[in-house]
Formats: C-alpha cells, structure tokens, sequence
C-alpha cells in the first residue's frame, strides 16, 4: 500500500445514504481475482444517471468522496474497496459505515472518515466549488474556509502512515519470529526432526 499522510483536491459530494456494496461494484464483476481495472465498474448505475457527480469534470480523478450515512452496506465484498482504489479515491467521509466496508476499505489503504452529518453537509456545500484537504498526521480535514478534527484507532492511523497491509506487519517483526523459531526448535527439537 502507499503509505498515507496528507490527500488534496476535489471530493465527489455523491451525499446520498445507503450507498451498498451492489452499487459500489455490481456483482457481475465479482468474478475477477484482479485488483486492477475495476475502477471503470465503480458506481456504474451511478454514473448512468444523468448529471451524477461522477461524470462532472469538475470532479475527475477526485480523492476523496463525501457520502451520506451507511457508507459501504450490503454484502462485504472486497472488490468494492478494490474498486474505489482503483478509480483513485482514498478517502471516504460520511457520518457512518458499515463495520464491514470500513474494514476492507482500511485494509486496502482508504481512509474511512466519520463526521457529524451537520459536518458532512457542510462538506458538500465546500466540494461544490472548494478543494479539500485530508491530514492523516494532525486528524484533520481542511476547506479554504473550515476545519474539522476527526478520530480514528491509533493502529490504522500508524498502518495508513506507514502504507503497512497484514503482510507488511507480519515482516516488521521477522527478526522476533526468527528468534521465536529458533528457540522453539532448541526446546522441542522431537518436532523439527526430519523423518526419513
């Protein structure tokens, strides 16, 4: 992953609720194992609507979406996390998320942000015409004419920092694993015994 500390620019304000995993990514393309292209298929039924934000130019290749409540439910398919990557966003503010959704989303390096919907709202008047800016490092979120302070778990503030996955972690500690095997062969050595 790339690691996170500060996202610029525009924010589609899409500002609808409910937005499910089925209108993140249609099932149809769920049968790819690639991580790659699926950013075309994002919010597809979206993007057939007349005048959506998606299609705006004033909004092409946006980082950040601002949503309404209930980021992310339905069914927890990864490919939706795998396909807003893909079309470049890397945060997502809303006043709520499925628990689900911002699981894979953390773990595919999105920052999932949640604000009061008053917050929010304000937040899609700003998009309308503002850039915003994301700061991972002070928990902040920044228009011309506002800020806003946001929390998120000290872990997956350290692994966005860090652009640190499950693999990632795993590595960082290979010497105390190392150590940890080493030491477990000398204890029970009955078990590493090659068998002839």
């Amino acid at each position: 992953m790339d690691p996170f500390i500060r996202i610029e620019g525009r924010a589609y304000p899409l500002g609808r609720p409910n937005i499910d995993t089925d209108t993140i990514i249609a099932a149809k393309w769920l049968k790819t194992i690639s991580r790659k292209g699926l950013g075309k298929a994002a919010f597809e039924t979206v993007r057939s609507e007349p005048g959506n934000v998606f299609n705006d130019p004033r909004f092409k290749d946006a980082p950040i979406i601002i949503a309404g409540e209930n980021f992310g439910c339905g069914s927890s398919r990864e490919h939706a996390a795998w396909a807003m990557i893909d079309m470049g966003i890397r945060v997502i503010i809303a006043p709520s998320f499925s628990d689900i959704f911002a699981g894979n989303a953390f773990r595919n390096g999105i920052l999932t942000v949640t604000l009061s919907e008053d917050q929010v709202n304000c937040l899609l008047r700003a998009a309308e015409q503002q850039p915003i800016t994301v700061d991972l490092e002070t928990c902040t979120i920044a228009t011309p004419s506002d800020w806003y302070r946001f929390e998120i778990e000290p872990f997956r503030q350290d692994c966005l920092l860090k652009g640190f996955d499950e693999i990632a972690i795993t590595l960082e500690l290979d010497v105390t694993i190392a150590v940890y095997e080493a030491q477990r062969e000398l204890d029970t050595p009955w078990i590493f015994r090659k068998v002839i």
